[in-house]
């Protein structure tokens, strides 16, 4: 069983997005990780990091976004499977074979007001549970890139996902963001809420005096869990956001401190997601939400066979600088040299592949391209 982790923090400019997507490369490139990541941003941010523009509008014409998706489940007839709505194949980074995206779209906000307008919040709450609930049987890590502020889709991710981590800047209107959702979350604990995984520290700018007086005092206020490592400003992290249509490695995407700092909070990521998994006792099913239509509620899937996983390409780099690597959460097959990687196509993407057959063509990504 996978984890999900929403990535969230109600002050903009934090670098949410590029935290999702360079956590989600790492998981794959370093640790063999199979990762889902959700865009759940009307901005699409995220969408364009992982893949090229064209191949996000084919997307938009097939109706196959977060947005078609969740329509369809909370306001229309209720019949449509999340899994045709993933793209394989996305990252402009060679190394990471096993990323996955469920693009979003610019009319989100849209959605949203007509959930409201119906009084549908039930009905989408119950959308989110079911579709977190199947992902994570198929998917190692599943990461939420949420918009900042706190939308109604927002609220359920936040409630549904099992982690929450608040990137943030070490300046006051980014701290005074986290207090904002810190209070969101104490006021209305009985309705459910993520566990905070961690605060990140981001963007640190190490020659304004400032700043290290915010991260001191972040790191010294243990509600915030800080992780140890914090990523630093630096412009080749900005221009990784550019979608590379010629493909890169990991290391020329992800080079110098700030590429160090991005491994060692994967790292802490990983140790914590153990350590939560370990100390957590098997709980019983959750109760459904109460939906005022039954036909909007999503169906659980019969949990797939077990999946093998990619090779971890840069493993072997990995444990030469550090033989502490954290060891995979779930190991389903044993890691094979990377001698012996062959380009076949994922169990995952095999699954997703194999549930879309019916439904007619759909988008496969594998260069940065839209299929032909």
């Amino acid at each position: 069983m996978g984890q999900s982790i929403a990535v969230m923090n109600t002050k903009g400019g934090v670098g949410k997005s590029t935290v999702v997507m360079a956590l989600a490369e790492t998981l794959s490139a370093y640790h063999g990780k199979n990762v889902l990541v959700i865009d759940s941003d009307s901005q699409t941010s995220m969408s364009s990091m992982l893949m090229h523009i064209s191949s996000w509008e084919q997307m938009e014409r097939q109706n196959r976004t977060l947005v078609d998706y969740m329509s369809t489940m909370v306001l229309g007839n209720g019949q449509a499977s999340w899994k045709d709505f993933v793209a394989s194949g996305v990252s402009d980074v060679d190394d990471a074979r096993s990323v996955y995206l469920i693009p979003s779209h610019m009319e989100l906000s849209l959605f949203e007001r007509e959930v409201s307008a119906q009084q549908r919040e039930a009905e989408l709450r119950a959308v989110v549970r079911n579709l977190l609930d199947e992902a994570q049987r198929m998917f190692d890590v599943v990461l939420v890139d949420c918009p900042p502020g706190l939308s109604l889709l927002t609220e359920c991710w936040l409630r549904e996902v099992q982690f929450v981590i608040p990137p943030t800047k070490p300046d006051y209107l980014a701290v005074r963001g986290l207090a904002i959702l810190k209070k969101f979350r104490e006021q209305y604990a009985a309705q459910g809420f993520a566990e905070m995984l961690g605060v990140l520290i981001n963007l640190k700018d190490g020659r304004i005096a400032s700043e290290e007086d915010w991260h001191a005092k972040l790191m010294a206020d243990p509600e915030n869990k800080c992780f140890e490592s914090h990523i630093p400003r630096r412009a080749y992290i900005q221009r990784a956001a550019d979608f590379d249509m010629g493909k890169r490695t990991y290391i020329a995407k992800y080079p110098g401190d700030a590429g160090q700092s991005i491994r060692a909070m994967t790292k802490e990521v990983l140790t914590r997601l153990h350590e939560r998994a370990m100390a957590m006792p098997v709980a019983p099913p959750r109760p459904a939400p109460v939906a005022r239509n039954a036909t909007a509620t999503a169906q659980r899937m019969v949990p797939p066979a077990q999946q093998s996983r990619p090779v971890p390409v840069m493993a072997v780099a990995e444990q030469a600088m550090d033989p502490g690597v954290v060891p995979h959460l779930r190991v389903a097959t044993p890691v094979r040299p990377v001698a012996a990687f062959s380009p076949a196509m994922s169990a995952v993407t095999a699954a997703l592949e194999s549930s879309a057959r019916s439904e007619g063509p759909r988008l496969a990504v594998s260069d940065g391209k839209p299929a032909k």
